[in-house]
């Protein structure tokens, strides 16, 4: 019997309910400010990467945790809805975690309470592996959950075979035997210039700090700058993928639809030119309306961008 295709996504991280307020503009310290809108819904950046990871089209497995609390049912019914897998969600004794999100003229700012989320541990992720090890062509992770437990994940990727992908958010120093089993990093400037020491505001910055990752022994490295597109860079060399204009009006999740649909994509089988090429499209469709999971691109929807 044919071994079956590894095609699926594993993504280790948060689950959050984001609890989001819309103004026209931040309010200064100590001010009280009248808002136009508020929202309430899934978060976290491993459940909006789930979530990209099933829009694009390919199966989605979620690893982490929620509270049992009307915030976990929350979220873990609109992860179900998104078609992600949750056979690897836990329900512990804690708050879910949550998101305060404030979004004012297109940009947010974000406070993370994580609750559950700090219970994520190896056994759940012995099991996990074990289950899905041989199905899953690609694990995604983030910085939401446990450090420890990110390594772990990373560690039985690689053992495992699959290409690991780290999305280095929010940035925090790390260890040097990670880079060798990270096949691709995707920071934005901001988490580059954090972790890398190299202030980021132009390609030719992005290159260097791609650069320190892949010294450092990461297979790729994938700046992401907003606005101004991205950065790949490899041991082969450098190449800038331009940015695709729109208007935007809420950036809450066009980073973690771009790193859902460059998963989806490598899954797939593409190459990373045409990954980064559809993650892109994923991120400029997600900016032009509000709201983090709910905002993130269909693959019918990057198709039709990319026309």
């Amino acid at each position: 019997m044919p071994e079956p295709r590894r095609d699926g996504v594993l993504i280790v991280g948060s689950i959050n309910a984001d609890v989001t307020a819309y103004s026209s503009r931040l309010p200064q310290p100590g001010e009280t400010f009248a808002g136009e809108a508020f929202a309430l819904g899934l978060g976290g950046k491993g459940a909006n990467q789930a979530v990209a990871v099933a829009k694009a089209g390919a199966a989605a497995h979620m690893v982490g945790c929620v509270g049992d609390d009307e915030f976990g049912r929350l979220v873990t019914s609109h992860l179900e809805a998104a078609g992600v897998g949750l056979e690897h969600v836990r329900t512990v004794d804690a708050h879910t975690g949550i998101a305060h999100i404030r979004v004012a003229g297109g940009e947010n700012d974000i406070v993370i309470v994580a609750g559950a989320n700090a219970a994520l541990d190896e056994a759940q992720l012995d099991a996990a592996f074990a289950a899905l090890g041989g199905r899953a062509a690609v694990m995604l992770t983030q910085l939401e959950t446990p450090l420890p437990i990110t390594l772990a994940a990373v560690r039985r990727a690689h053992e495992a075979g699959m290409t690991v992908i780290v999305d280095p958010a929010p940035a925090r120093e790390l260890p040097d035997e990670l880079w060798p089993m990270v096949d691709i990093i995707k920071p934005n400037e901001t988490e580059a210039a954090l972790l890398t020491g190299i202030a980021v505001d132009s390609p030719a910055t992005a290159a260097e700090a791609g650069r320190w990752f892949v010294g450092r022994g990461a297979g790729a490295a994938i700046i992401t700058m907003a606005g101004a597109g991205s950065v790949l860079v490899t041991a082969e060399g450098v190449s800038e993928h331009p940015p695709i204009r729109v208007d935007a009006v809420d950036t809450t999740a066009a980073g973690d639809a771009y790193a859902g649909h460059l998963a989806a994509s490598i899954a797939a089988g593409l190459s990373i030119e045409a990954a980064i090429e559809r993650a892109g499209a994923a991120g400029a469709v997600t900016v032009t309306r509000r709201g983090a999971s709910a905002s993130i691109a269909s693959a019918a929807e990057v198709d039709a961008l990319l026309g």
